[in-house]
């Protein structure tokens, strides 16, 4: 290749490098507030919880019950049938969609307290909601809709769409959330998470993640990939 071909290949690809950065700076949301802003307004888990509406069961969710000093009348993984019971050893079928975890758990301490035990005491977790899902947008592996299953993080939640491609831009991913009925979001840098630098933000149900596109690492790797068909500029 001649100098000026190779000198006209070096010229395109810095041309789309500068262009993309520019287009990088400009992309960049700073009306999304971040750091301390954002982590007030989705929930910093080293500060406690943000206070949520109790979730109601709804069917096909997956719960456990436990009967404390019990474990023949406690389940480990119970799935909500769709009519919304449940089946427990010795009381049978028991109605638990629409109902809090709190409510079932009494429920089912006056129900086994009736009839089996003295003084029972009942815990309900939801291990996986069915009905409460994250959807994770962007600049991911595999974007999609995923349940909430326990406790969810904003990594969590990444791991659940297969990670960030490699040209995923981690300082800027956006969590939305319904907040007061008007949609609000926050800025989170995935690299200071992931380095312990910065809490892992809790995630909750109908949230979504949006992952930003790193503009500079995207043109790059066009480039690469056109680069081949630049020969057709070289002199012959």
């Amino acid at each position: 290749m001649s100098k000026r071909g190779l000198g006209m290949r070096l010229s395109v690809g810095a041309l789309m490098l500068c262009c993309a950065a520019v287009l990088a700076g400009c992309a960049t949301s700073d009306v999304l507030p971040r750091g301390e802003p954002a982590y007030a307004l989705i929930g910093d888990p080293e500060k406690g919880p943000l206070p949520v509406t109790d979730y109601r069961i709804s069917p096909s969710d997956t719960i456990s019950i436990t009967v404390f000093q019990e474990p023949d009348l406690s389940l480990k993984e119970a799935v909500v049938e769709a009519s919304g019971n449940i089946s427990m050893p010795l009381i049978g079928s028991v109605q638990a969609a629409g109902l809090t975890t709190a409510q079932l758990a009494s429920d089912l301490e006056q129900r086994l307290g009736a009839r089996y035990l003295e003084m029972p005491q009942v815990s309900v977790i939801v291990n996986v909601a069915v009905s409460q899902q994250v959807t994770v947008e962007g600049n991911v592996i595999q974007p999609g809709s995923y349940p909430l299953g326990g406790r969810m993080t904003l990594l969590r939640a990444l791991a659940l769409a297969h990670g960030p491609t490699r040209v995923a831009a981690l300082d800027e991913v956006v969590v939305f959330r319904m907040v007061g009925g008007k949609r609000m979001g926050g800025l989170f840098d995935v690299n200071a998470i992931r380095k312990g630098q910065a809490s892992d933000p809790q995630i909750e149900g109908n949230d979504m993640v949006v992952v930003g596109f790193n503009a500079v690492k995207g043109a790059y790797r066009d480039f690469l990939q056109t680069a081949p068909f630049l020969n057709v500029f070289r002199n012959f």
